[in-house]
């Protein structure tokens, strides 16, 4: 079993999830910030607030409901899902349509194949 698991887990695909997981975390920590710290303050400019898009809230009786920190991390998630769709839909589906375009040069025949087309011929030659 410990070596099934050795196995799984030292696996490229595994490793290249890992990866993958490490740098989408990054990344969104950075969207997260551009989000937090650039996009809405400015739009709390547009639509001024005491403490920008923090402070919008609805009050109902005794409760507040917090409605800015839900714009803020839908705008947040809309940034990271544009910037996943132009990454994977747009700019990967270009590179593997470039590579599909690119003509690979046939294969020159093997050994097996050379001889195959040798005594087809040579049947050829004998049935004419």
């Amino acid at each position: 079993m410990l070596a099934e698991f050795k196995a799984f887990a030292l696996k490229g695909n595994v490793i290249d999830l890992a990866i993958a997981v490490v740098i989408g975390t990054a990344f969104a920590k950075i969207v997260d910030s551009l989000v937090k710290h650039i996009i809405m303050p400015l739009v709390s400019l547009v639509f001024p607030a005491e403490q920008g898009y923090l402070g919008w809230k609805l009050v109902i009786g005794a409760k507040e409901v917090p409605y800015g920190l839900f714009i803020g991390e839908v705008v947040n998630f809309l940034i990271i899902a544009l910037a996943l769709y132009i990454f994977m839909v747009k700019f990967l589906g270009f590179v593997m349509k470039t590579k599909k375009e690119e003509p690979t040069a046939p294969l020159p025949p093997t050994k097996e194949e050379q001889l195959l087309g040798e005594i087809r011929d040579l049947l050829k030659q004998q049935r004419a």
